[in-house]
């Protein structure tokens, strides 16, 4: 029996957040199952390395990327199932994917709320010329695959005929339970972060700065090159894959602050996931699908104001024992419905029954 041969199309390489989580974890498991498989990002890691440098990466290099994308399309035949995340070419009409769908048929993978980068863009071109560009691409897919209920309900209304939710998850045998200290004297609350989330981050810094004046506490900052004005202890950690683990490890406590806005509804509360997996409590805002990952009261809690995250935190601060048991029973949720070879078996299944038409 011949391999079948699947192309997964994401937006960026390894480096790239949402591409590592929703692509490139799950390739081992493909290989290992016996399919073929070949993955074309459509940005580079030179392209990552120079915006979270905070630095242009350059019109020829971004035009490089558009001609490798479209060469590439030319391959298309070769493959049995094509698997796109989030659009084909960034910023263009839906042309390719509607060609697509009409020669071959095509999978797409959102995890971010990408439709608003056209629906409420800033640029007044782009906003009259493809509001709608992302609902034409749910609706030519034979399927749409989410990562939760705010952006299922976009790619419903926009026609899609197979939604499927699959939230981003993370490698059990990775993330291992955090040994606790419960006698240590200084609670450390964490984040985690790419340099474009680290905005979320900063309207926290008076709540800190408060709980730094009342208790001793640190923070852990996952991020490395961005840094907060918090006045207390601040222990600032680059970002590694191999190191992410170990960096939550050092936290007790993991939050998750995010303003009320349409795309931040969109996100898929992976940090969340990351800091559960890991054993330890966690404050959130009740934003999109945080409220689904925290059951509040109950393995974390969810805060809207300044005295609630005061008060949550608080809370968790002064009651070791509390700690280990939200910890505990985030965990147990995590590793119930949130994890990569959980979501690959169900993944897999749907897959099949493509092949198998």
């Amino acid at each position: 029996m011949k391999k079948r041969k699947l192309l997964f199309l994401p937006k960026y390489p390894r480096k790239g957040a949402s591409s590592r989580l929703r692509t490139y974890q799950f390739l081992p498991l493909w290989r290992k199952m016996g399919y073929s498989v070949a993955v074309h990002s459509f940005f580079t890691e030179q392209y990552l390395d120079n915006i979270y440098s905070h630095h242009s990466p350059g019109i020829w290099h971004v035009l490089k990327c558009y001609f490798r994308r479209f060469f590439l399309l030319f391959t298309v035949h070769k493959y049995d199932l094509i698997i796109i995340e989030k659009e084909i070419f960034p910023y263009l009409p839906a042309i390719a994917e509607w060609l697509l769908s009409k020669i071959k048929g095509y999978w797409v993978d959102y995890d971010d709320a990408v439709f608003h980068n056209y629906d409420l863009s800033n640029n007044r071109m782009v906003g009259l010329l493809m509001p709608k560009k992302i609902d034409q691409v749910m609706k030519l897919a034979c399927r749409v695959v989410v990562g939760n209920e705010y952006l299922k309900n976009r790619a419903t209304r926009a026609g899609a005929s197979n939604v499927s939710i699959f939230p981003t998850v993370i490698n059990a045998n990775r993330y291992k339970e955090k040994v606790c200290d419960p006698i240590s004297k200084t609670i450390s609350i964490g984040w985690i972060g790419s340099p474009s989330t680290i905005k979320y981050l900063k309207p926290m810094v008076p709540v800190l700065n408060w709980l730094h004046q009342h208790y001793s506490i640190k923070f852990i900052l996952v991020n490395g090159l961005s840094n907060i004005k918090f006045e207390g202890e601040l222990e600032s950690i680059i970002w590694t894959e191999e190191g992410e683990v170990d960096a939550i490890h050092k936290m007790d406590i993991g939050i998750m602050p995010l303003p009320d806005s349409p795309w931040e509804n969109g996100k898929c509360a992976y940090k969340l996931i990351q800091y559960m997996g890991c054993g330890l409590p966690v404050v959130a805002s009740p934003i999109g699908m945080n409220k689904e990952v925290v059951n509040h009261g109950e393995n974390g809690f969810l805060a809207c104001t300044s005295e609630e995250w005061i008060n949550a935190l608080e809370k968790l601060i002064l009651a070791p024992q509390l700690r280990m048991e939200f910890g505990k029973k985030g965990r147990e949720k995590v590793l119930r419905e949130y994890t990569l070879r959980g979501n690959f078996m169900r993944y897999k299944e749907l897959v099949e029954q493509e092949l198998s038409k």
